[in-house]
């Protein structure tokens, strides 16, 4: 009884043995499942059933938490970043993309090896071997490169052999993709792509998980495991941008009267699925003017009141398709003829001109209906309209600056009153700033006010000028020319008027001194009373000449001294 008790148990072992080596894809790649997910799905395109048997002996599976993951790659750990393009219309394509991260220092070279990067130092320090793992010498030691069919560890998890593309043998990395059900291998380099049609796919969030295995000799080694959530919809996912001039911030979805906003429709079709279809756009803007209906997905739309306003748009896309089969009718009462006819068909054929309806119906291309909403609350205010600069006036300082110069801007605006002035000076082109100031405008009911700026030096300015209150900033800009200024000329100016003076000085002297030389000689003096008054009034003349250029020479004419009769 004893010695039939063991060899029951024997035979439980070696039964059992089989059953743990020979994993199924689903036990491999982990169970994790999100809410409400339901077991039987449709068939992927180009995907298997995780049912499929694991090879386990080739690939082996790690639970997280495994020791054997510290070691698993050289120098630290390697993370696998997986992204989407979610979220995805039923019946577009959705891609996945995953790309690895290695340890500090390494990177992935031309030829997938992964290598040391120059000059960087890591925990370790520097390394004197560059790579490491030389994929491309393991290939030289062993059969890998040789493109043999025959050799076992060319294979996928499932036993598939790897597709010998142009460039394979660089590819070290296998990526197993799961999700629904079913897997998707790939062999690649530090990033691949995988693109997934969504016909057959269950609306709503689902789970993608992927688990990477490196090479190692004649086997691989699991190096990564990421997940990420991905969502699948009937309806248009549907984006609108607002944006209008002069509004502060147009994402608190609060606009200004009077003013148009620009309305932006972006919609989500990563994969162009929706390129072939007629795209009609219906808004409703909620401020009693009606319903608008465009081909265009960029509207202006102007609200005259202030108020709370509910905007609705509904996208409506119509995507060619098969038709479906017609369902059979019910055959009318026909001739004798058409009965006999009908006797020989498999399907009814209708007789008379139904037969003519029924071409029509299945030469006609059926369309499907996708729609999708958008919905936002906007609130309209009052704001600064628009502003503009009316007069630029040159400010005359009592004592002009060399460096410096100060212009007058007159300023004028619609709509609200503004509570800040700010100028931004920038070179002629406008891109590089030099200066900006900002300043706390008072203003009474009328928006007018001056706008003093100091400009450094001569040249071409760009001004920038904006009011801005709460709501709404408004702009203007102009192009504005400095002339240069002399930076010495009021000490020029008087040097100059004492110059003159002093050279009109020297000439009087000269001419004074040479009329006074050239009747200085005695000469006889006549009894003409006539010359007896031109003398005495040349005389005169020179004498006062004198006294004014030469006040300290007194000196008199001793013969004119002498002569009673002439005085």
């Amino acid at each position: 009884m004893e010695c039939l008790c063991c060899f029951l148990g024997f035979l439980l072992l070696t039964a059992r043995l089989p059953l743990d080596a020979a994993k199924r894809f689903h036990d491999a790649l982990g169970s994790e499942r999100l809410p409400g997910y339901v077991r039987e799905h449709n068939r992927l395109s180009g995907w298997s059933s995780d049912e499929n048997d694991w090879n386990g002996k080739l690939y082996p599976v790690w639970q997280w938490g495994d020791e054997r993951w510290k070691t698993s790659w050289k120098g630290g750990r390697v993370q696998a970043v997986l992204t989407s393009d979610s979220p995805a219309l039923v019946g577009s394509n959705i891609t996945f993309v995953v790309n690895l991260v290695f340890p500090r220092c390494q990177k992935e070279d031309a030829n997938g090896n992964i290598v040391y990067e120059k000059n960087c130092r890591n925990d370790t320090g520097l390394s004197t071997d560059p790579y490491v793992y030389n994929w491309t010498a393991w290939s030289e030691d062993s059969d890998w490169g040789n493109g043999s069919g025959q050799s076992h560890h060319h294979v996928f998890p499932d036993g598939k052999p790897f597709p010998h593309h142009h460039g394979w043998k660089k590819w070290n990395f296998v990526y197993v993709f799961h999700t629904l059900g079913q897997y998707f291998q790939k062999l690649g380099r530090c990033s691949v792509r995988v693109s997934l049609n969504t016909a057959n796919v269950t609306l709503g969030p689902q789970l993608m998980q992927v688990t990477v295995y490196r090479r190692h000799r004649r086997a691989y080694v699991p190096i990564a495991q990421v997940k990420d959530v991905y969502v699948v919809t009937d309806q248009i996912p549907v984006f609108v941008t607002m944006s209008q001039k002069n509004n502060r911030n147009s994402s608190d979805e609060t606009f200004l009267k009077n003013l148009p906003i620009m309305f932006d429709v972006l919609i989500h079709d990563p994969s162009h699925f929706l390129n072939e279809s007629a795209i009609q756009y219906k808004w409703n803007f909620g401020d009693n003017t009606g319903l608008f209906v465009s081909n265009n997905h960029s509207l202006n739309h102007t609200y005259v009141l202030n108020g709370t306003f509910n905007l609705n748009l509904t996208v409506q896309a119509a995507v060619p398709g098969p038709c479906p089969p017609p369902s059979p009718t019910p055959p009318k009462p026909t001739s004798s003829l058409a009965t006999t006819l009908n006797s020989y068909s498999n399907t009814p054929v209708p007789a008379g001109d139904d037969s003519v309806e029924q071409s029509e119906i299945l030469d006609e291309n059926c369309q499907i209906y996708r729609y999708g909403y958008f919905k936002a609350t906007i609130t309209i205010v009052e704001g600064i309209l628009e502003v503009n600069i009316i007069q630029m006036t040159d400010v005359l300082m009592p004592v002009p600056q060399p460096d410096n110069s100060l212009i007058d801007f007159v300023v004028t605006c619609q709509g609200t009153v503004p509570t800040e002035v700010c100028t931004i000076i920038s070179d002629p082109t406008c891109q590089i700033a030099q200066n900006a100031v900002c300043d706390p405008v008072q203003v009474g009911e009328t928006c007018l006010l001056t706008v003093r700026r100091a400009f450094n030096g001569s040249g071409t300015y760009c001004v920038n000028l904006t009011l801005s209150d709460d709501t709404s900033l408004a702009l203007t800009s102009t192009l504005i020319s400095v002339p240069g200024r002399d930076p010495a000329s009021p000490l020029r100016m008087a040097n100059g008027a004492l110059i003159s003076l002093g050279c009109l000085a020297v000439f009087v002297t000269v001419i004074a001194l040479l009329v006074y030389k050239k009747h200085k000689e005695y000469k006889p003096i006549e009894n003409s009373p006539g010359n007896v008054v031109r003398s005495k009034g040349l005389n005169v003349f020179l004498n006062r000449a004198k006294a004014v250029f030469f006040p300290g020479n007194q000196e008199k004419d001793p013969l004119l001294k002498n002569q009673p009769g002439i005085l």
